[in-house]
């Protein structure tokens, strides 16, 4: 007869254990709340950092209470289940529960009660919430989402790698305007070399819709085409612009695959 009821409390003992495992197999996070119901103050003889880390140990993805949660979990917040520890009443020793809820507010897991006879606070309630996560030894969790929850997963994994070439995309937009910026200071520096070296003049003679620029001979160089936009022409027979960058005139064209750049010195 005893054996009997030592293999009926056992098989209780696993079909218990099996329910919570698939249980908590289907929430991929467990939030720890910035201080647990019977603590007076935050995080108060750094339990709920413990917490964190026994959660941790017993390999699920633990996060604390008001950190930055990830996307999936701010898209569906039923991923993650909070956890909270209670104290039972007692003269003698110190006793604690974990406690995991669902997003409805419902108990999906409650540990054995941990205890401690130690007097002192910090220590008791040290080794009372390590025995009460003891009881996630017999759990194995392995986080398995549900159908919905692994389009979700795949949904926001597309998201993030869209945000991650997003800002692959800004990266590239900030090189991009520094070497703007650079052009722009090596051109000065070709007008003032320019300069110094006596480039050859050109002077622009009025015609239909824009200008020719004529040298000394004279020979016409360049015939340009206004635009709409103000100081920029478009030169006639060629894949160039002319525009007008700070106090300098700039031709703009390329040769074969290269954007290259040349300073005019126009007279108007």
């Amino acid at each position: 007869m005893i054996n009997k009821l030592v293999v009926f409390f056992f098989g209780l003992f696993v079909i218990a254990n099996t329910y919570a495992q698939q249980n908590l197999n289907a929430y991929k996070y467990i939030i720890v709340p910035k201080k647990f119901d019977f603590l007076k103050t935050e995080n108060q003889y750094r339990l709920n950092e413990l917490g964190q880390f026994l959660f941790n140990k017993h390999g699920f993805t633990t996060l604390m209470e008001g950190a930055e949660y990830p996307l999936d979990l701010k898209l569906n917040r039923c991923l993650a289940l909070r956890s909270n520890v209670f104290k039972d009443k007692n003269l003698f020793n110190t006793k604690l529960t974990l406690k995991l809820k669902d997003c409805n507010d419902k108990v999906v897991y409650t540990s054995k009660v941990g205890e401690s006879r130690e007097k002192e606070y910090k220590t008791a309630y040290n080794l009372a919430l390590r025995d009460a996560f003891s009881s996630l030894k017999t759990i194995a969790y392995t986080y398995k989402p549900a159908k919905e929850d692994a389009v979700l997963e795949k949904t926001t994994d597309v998201l993030a790698s869209k945000d991650e070439e997003l800002e692959k995309l800004k990266q590239e937009l900030v090189t991009l305007k520094q070497n703007v910026n650079t052009t722009v200071t090596d051109v000065k520096t070709d007008v003032n070399e320019g300069s110094a070296q006596g480039k050859d003049v050109l002077y622009a003679q009025a015609i239909t819709n824009g200008f020719q620029l004529v040298d000394s001979s004279p020979k016409v160089v360049y015939r340009i085409k206004k635009t709409h936009l103000n100081a920029v022409f478009v030169v006639e027979g060629k894949s160039a612009i002319v525009y007008k960058n700070g106090a300098v005139w700039v031709i703009e064209y390329y040769s074969g695959d290269v954007l290259k750049q040349d300073v005019l010195n126009v007279k108007f």
